[in-house]
């Protein structure tokens, strides 16, 4: 009987054309392992593309992994709509089209006689892709517009879905799950080195190590495990450009961008026995934000190995007198769009944002409290 790594190589080898896949927040270890397993089958002469619904932020800094600039942001013509015309009693001499108020008609000339309504059909094609890594992503629903778009070719296409993850809601017809692996980069990399190491070259190498240092924060968390090591001494050994990755990462900062992490360290709090971080910024410190509050997602990363507790951060800002935007980080596995839907938030389930046609003290009084409050209830 086969294992699981079996199982999926097998399907592998018999996919004609593959779609690779990862949630819309953009988890740098999971955007970095689903660019290199996208590249490492681009290797071994797969037909495949990749996805990741368009990022409500700015992700430029990890444009350096491998296969980047090939991710889409949609799937498109994921199936074609064929009409079949019956020739059997006679054969065509000329075929027009042409499209009249949102209605396309196809002009069949017969090279004799007539055709007649009975000998046109119409069906839905196959779907462009007959296989789906989904890379480290909990439930369909966490790949964003690219599921909500196309329920029905997910529900009709095999899914391979890789996950380090407990909380995983193990969707796939095949399932690798490892929780004793940190990053899903790590799990990749174990999947990859055990069918074709010697693939891995610099490359790759280079994006499956940024997929833990990043998940590990450079390597600063507490759950870093002797095999999680062992993984990163072999991408470096395969030649992983780790100066690169932390240059990229951690060193392209700008004098501005950490002017504003001041003022967020400088007026940071902490409630409801630290499960809530909330600071604020004013009108004026807020001027250097920018792409949706990239910034202040990159700044809260940082942070986070130094609150363990926290399950919330919250950034409230001062846009006018009267408007202040409220930007919610996820630390933990708590949904934000759902714990403040009654706001519209933009974003993902770890980190969105909205506005409160309010000032910004009272949307501080209002929303820490509201915020402890829903806390509270998840306990």
């Amino acid at each position: 009987m086969l294992n699981l790594e079996q199982q999926i190589f097998k399907q592998i080898e018999k996919a004609n054309n593959i779609l690779v896949v990862f949630a819309a927040d953009w988890d740098g270890d999971a955007v970095a392992a689903a660019s290199s397993f996208f590249v490492y089958l681009k290797k071994i002469g797969k037909n495949v593309e990749i996805a990741g619904a368009k990022p409500f932020r700015e992700i430029k800094q990890l444009s350096f992994l491998p296969g980047f600039s090939e991710i889409k942001n949609s799937l498109d013509h994921l199936r074609r709509f064929i009409v079949s015309l019956d020739i059997s009693k006679t054969k065509v001499s000329q075929i027009k089209y042409l499209v009249d108020n949102n209605q396309l008609n196809f002009i069949v000339s017969p090279e004799n006689g007539w055709f007649e309504a009975d000998d046109v059909s119409t069906k839905a094609g196959e779907f462009k892709y007959d296989l789906i890594f989904v890379i480290g992503a909990n439930d369909l629903e966490s790949l964003g517009s690219l599921y909500d778009q196309n329920v029905e070719f997910f529900y009709k296409t095999p899914i391979i879905n890789i996950s380090q993850q407990a909380a995983n809601e193990e969707f796939g017809q095949i399932n690798l799950i490892d929780i004793n692996c940190v990053a899903v980069s790590e799990l990749v990399f174990n999947l990859i080195q055990q069918e074709a190491e010697k693939l891995i070259d610099e490359d790759l190498a280079t994006g499956l190590l940024a997929g833990i240092i990043i998940k590990t924060r450079n390597f600063k968390t507490g759950n870093l495990t002797p095999q999680t090591l062992m993984a990163t001494s072999e991408l470096i050994s395969a030649g992983a450009r780790r100066e690169e990755i932390i240059n990229r990462l951690y060193r392209s900062h700008k004098i501005s961008d950490l002017k504003l992490w001041g003022k967020v360290l400088n007026n940071l709090k902490l409630e409801n026995t630290g499960d809530l971080a909330w600071s604020w910024l004013s009108k004026e410190d807020a001027e250097g934000l920018r792409g949706g509050g990239e910034i202040l997602r990159d700044m809260v990363d940082e942070l986070m190995s130094n609150l363990p507790d926290t399950k919330i951060f919250m950034i409230i800002v001062e846009k006018d007198l009267n408007l202040s935007e409220v930007f919610v980080f996820s630390l933990k596995n708590i949904n934000v769009l759902d714990m403040f839907k009654e706001y519209s938030p933009i974003g993902t389930i770890k980190n969105a944002f909205f506005n409160v046609e309010k000032n910004i003290k009272t949307v501080i009084t209002e929303k820490i409290a509201e915020t402890n409050a829903k806390l509270d209830k998840l306990k």
